[in-house]
């Protein structure tokens, strides 16, 4: 069966599709129905099953006789470390955490917060959480206590998981004093702290600390606990406007039921191959698939400690491939770029055998065309990009290459999954044309694995996402579907800037620009203009060695923009940069320059956590006779 009857099945009949998909998952009791909407806006998938998220993705594999199968194969490009863990190890050591947890009094129901950086302990006391029915809040590793403490108080935690620090190439991130500093700020006090004690960077203890290891030396092994299939697994926390961050849940049926389904009908992956997602379990990548979806469907994920480039060099990605015999990676744009910008004739790759890798995901923000092609070209396999969000938890638009392999269209993530009733609105809510830009919507009910809603907060569920577009679920994205009903991407939707009356997306100048062949990567946003109230601004990073000078890039860069998308686009500032400002998981911060450049001099970080100081770039343009 082709994508397109799948995905019209899907749609004409959702109930019979996911109930079908939910054969794959072992219940304690199968659901009476798919959907529940009887309590909408606020609906529920599987909401009558019974079910444990950790049995189906360890216990039922070692009882099936896979128990000798790797799940997790640990590589740290930074300390050398390595390590393979087979199921039955797994659950053990899921057991055993989950029976200390217990003996200490947390129970189903009862939050845990996980502090911990990219090592297998971190998956095992998610795990162990979903063993005993305890609802987990994973915080990326080395977030500031201020960001910690916020979280802490929102899911007031009966207990913390946490390591004693993380490491980065050429740093030791000390884990402990921010954890003690977010404990001092929060309101509410954690009863105890689970500290995983690492050799390069020891934490002290204190009396409300314990060590992971005698933590789980003589604990007991925790039996499965059964939750209903609408019983949180998770809360995800997102950035909020208002700087309260969102608590995304994670219901555990519909979870286990569309990620299953993802795995081999979106990224192709049987069971017993190997998949690597290089995110961080901090964010929903590395929920979904570092931790959940690749161990639900019974194959081999992979816990990467490192960055693609400089640990130790521009090679680490394919080392890992072909050390590890990865069929399929799936990375965000960024790490790509990285790659490109360093080893831009892909020299390296001629020293290592990827003939395992089969396909190359890529996801987290826009996918520019000459990145795509450049992997493409160096890897030999295809490129997908696709689309997905936090809230979402899997794929909204993608090329279900299980189902079928569709053509390839260049700066789109394909289309719609099954379930994703996807529409291009304009600001009154009608559907557009093809082809004509507008906010991208999904028109309720979202499919399985989706946000019901959020944690403690319905009211803010229903502003964020559901207020603007009367029964549609507003993604923040704006983009168009062409006549094939393939997606495009173009800009978060207050990136969609106003030149002289004309709304213009920033991506389509950032896909002009990335066709530059000096420009490693770059970035547009929409600053002040007296005259036409808007205008866009192009910050570009140049590859290793271009050898060109800044200003005569950017007069081609302007060049290029002005005559691919015309003089409408009023394109004429640029400039060349060393690196753009992101968040620690590579998104480029366009909303934080955009918030610095409107009227302010340009003095910003390089990263949210890094001391490097950009140039001014009000002086830069100056410099350039771009800017009076």
């Amino acid at each position: 069966m082709g994508y397109k009857a799948v995905y019209e099945r899907s749609m004409a009949d959702p109930e019979a599709f996911w109930m079908q998909a939910a054969e794959a998952i072992d219940w304690v009791k199968p659901p009476s129905k798919a959907l529940f909407s009887d309590n909408s806006p606020y609906y529920e998938w599987f909401k009558d099953a019974e079910v444990n998220t950790c049995y189906n993705a360890v216990d039922r594999h070692v009882e099936a006789g896979h128990g000798e199968r790797v799940a997790i194969i640990y590589d740290s490009a930074i300390t050398g470390a390595k390590s393979n863990t087979t199921y039955r190890q797994l659950q053990e050591q899921v057991a055993r955490l989950g029976g200390a947890l217990q003996a200490r009094g947390v129970n189903k129901g009862d939050r845990v917060l996980i502090y911990m950086p990219m090592v297998p302990e971190a998956l095992v006391a998610m795990l162990a959480c979903a063993r005993i029915g305890a609802i987990h809040s994973v915080v990326f590793g080395g977030f500031a206590a201020n960001e910690l403490a916020t979280r802490i108080d929102d899911a007031t935690p009966k207990a913390i998981i946490a390591a004693s620090c993380g490491v980065e190439p050429g740093r030791v991130v000390a884990y402990k004093p921010l954890l003690d500093g977010a404990i001092e700020m929060a309101a509410h006090k954690p009863e105890f702290c689970v500290i995983l004690q690492r050799e390069m960077g020891r934490a002290e203890m204190s009396d409300c600390d314990v060590d992971w290891s005698d933590f789980v030396a003589d604990a007991p092994r925790a039996d499965c606990v059964t939750v209903r299939g609408d019983d949180p697994l998770y809360i995800l926390y997102t950035s909020g406007t208002t700087g309260q961050p969102k608590g995304v849940i994670r219901p555990n049926a519909g979870h286990l039921v569309a990620l299953h389904w993802s795995m081999k009908n979106i990224y192709d992956i049987d069971p017993g191959e190997v998949f690597w997602a290089a995110s961080d379990v901090g964010w929903v990548v590395g929920h979904s698939y570092i931790c959940y979806a690749p161990l639900i469907q019974g194959s081999t994920t992979i816990v990467f400690e490192g960055k693609p480039v400089g640990t130790p060099d521009a090679g680490t990605f394919w080392r890992v491939i072909a050390e590890h015999k990865v069929k399929a990676l799936f990375t965000a744009p960024t790490a790509f770029r990285a790659i490109k910008r360093v080893d831009p004739a892909g020299e390296l790759l001629a020293d290592y055998d990827l003939s395992c890798l089969k396909t190359l995901f890529l996801a987290g923000e826009r996918t520019d065309p000459d990145t795509l092609h450049w992997a493409e070209d160096k890897l030999g396999v295809p490129v997908i990009d696709h689309w997905w969000q936090t809230e979402t938890g899997w794929a909204i638009a993608a090329n279900p290459m299980g189902v079928e392999h569709l053509e390839v269209k260049v700066g789109s993530p394909s289309v719609a999954m099954p379930g994703y009733d996807v529409q291009i609105l304009d600001e009154g809510g009608h559907e557009v044309a093809p082809g004509e830009l507008g906010a991208i919507v999904i028109k309720l009910p979202l499919p399985p694995g989706t946000l019901p809603t959020l944690w403690n907060a319905d009211a803010r569920y229903i502003s964020s996402y559901l207020a603007a577009f009367e029964g549609f679920y507003e993604t923040g994205d704006a983009g168009y579907v062409d006549e094939d009903g393939y997606l495009y991407i173009m800009a978060r939707t207050d990136d969609v800037i106003n030149v002289a009356g004309h709304r213009l997306s920033t991506g389509a100048m950032e896909e002009v620009l990335a066709s530059h062949p000096d420009v490693a990567e770059c970035a547009v946003i929409g600053v002040a203009d007296a005259l036409k109230g808007q205008a866009p601004l192009g910050l570009v990073c140049l590859n290793a060695g271009a050898g060109r000078q800044d200003a005569e890039v950017v007069r081609e860069c302007v060049a290029l923009v002005r005559g691919k998308i015309g003089p409408v686009a009023a394109f004429r500032l640029a400039c060349v940069v060393d690196r753009l400002p992101k968040t620690r998981s590579g998104k480029i911060l366009r909303g934080t320059m955009v918030s610095i450049a409107d009227g302010k001099p340009w003095k910003m970080p390089a990263t949210i956590d890094d001391p490097v100081i950009l140039d001014e770039i009000t002086v830069a343009l100056k410099g350039l006779g771009l800017a009076s």
